[in-house]
């Protein structure tokens, strides 16, 4: 059974290991360099929720909430995930996505926008378009893949 909580510091070395290996893919993230685990530590303390999945009490995904934008724009949220490779197709996106999406509206927020989802990663794009999600725009070439070449990005918008 997967549940999803809170992070908790001792949690720190193994969230890093899940977002270290989806920036080394190079297909997903923005980020080409791994994190420390004090860069991972700073990282998740600073968002308004870190939440993790655990199955039978190992944690196998996470994601962070963060506002998208500042001011007459900080209503909008944005929300980042990662699942353990070993875990990828067993639900566990799904429910940190839906999971996201009640903490967003709890956080006071109304919109969750996407700004870079990467065409190729269908998976994603399947979870979001099926809760709700909806493609409001496409970057062409707007993601740098790891291997050489560019992708297009999408970006989504859900109205909480």
């Amino acid at each position: 059974m997967i549940t999803i909580r809170e992070y908790k510091k001792e949690d720190i070395k193994t969230l890093a290991a899940i977002w270290n290996e989806v920036v080394e893919e190079g297909v997903a993230f923005p980020q080409t360099e791994k994190l420390s685990e004090d860069e991972a530590a700073l990282l998740f303390s600073k968002q308004d929720v870190t939440s993790v999945a655990t199955k039978d009490g190992t944690i196998c995904g996470f994601y962070i909430l963060h506002p998208n934008n500042v001011g007459r724009c900080g209503h909008i949220c944005n929300a980042s995930y990662g699942v353990a490779s070993d875990e990828r197709g067993n639900g566990v996106g799904r429910l940190l996505v839906e999971h996201s999406l009640k903490k967003a509206k709890e956080s006071g927020y109304r919109i969750m926008q996407f700004n870079a989802v990467v065409a190729s990663n269908k998976a994603a794009i399947r979870i979001y378009e099926s809760v709700g999600f909806r493609l409001i725009g496409e970057i062409p070439e707007g993601f740098a893949i790891k291997t050489g070449g560019y992708e297009t990005i999408r970006i989504y918008c859900y109205v909480l």
